[in-house]
């Protein structure tokens, strides 16, 4: 038996790149920052704040609540599994892009102002 999941708690970078595909399918994209803490081991040694950058994927029903309730500077929680692609670029060199395939997602900022908090309750999404 194997396990694939990932859960990110972190602020999203920029506003959600949103595409609507064939059939009604939509599909959202955004980064999220995860940051860990500076700290002073014990022998004096300092470790500075390190931010990382991951790469969410969202489809069907996440991407559209995405669209209509994420912006950047928010802080969501992200259960998913982590998926890595491999491609050449245009001069031939293998790439790699890790992505985190979005299965949960809940908002945890709240909206105290905007279009979005106006009557209605930025809800949390379950998997797709």
């Amino acid at each position: 038996m194997s396990v694939n999941k990932v859960i990110l708690i972190g602020n999203v970078g920029k506003e959600p790149d949103v595409r609507h595909l064939d059939r009604n399918v939509v599909v959202a994209n955004m980064v999220l920052a995860t940051t860990e803490r500076a700290y002073t081991l014990q022998n004096g040694t300092q470790v500075p704040e390190r931010t990382e950058w991951h790469n969410i994927v969202l489809w069907g029903g996440l991407a559209e609540v995405a669209e209509r309730y994420v912006h950047k500077g928010d802080r969501i929680y992200i259960e998913g599994k982590i998926r890595t692609n491999t491609y050449e670029d245009q001069n031939g060199i293998r790439r790699y892009r890790t992505e985190i395939l979005a299965e949960t997602m809940e908002m945890l900022s709240s909206r105290t102002a905007g279009p979005s908090s106006a009557g209605e309750p930025a809800p949390s999404a379950a998997p797709f």
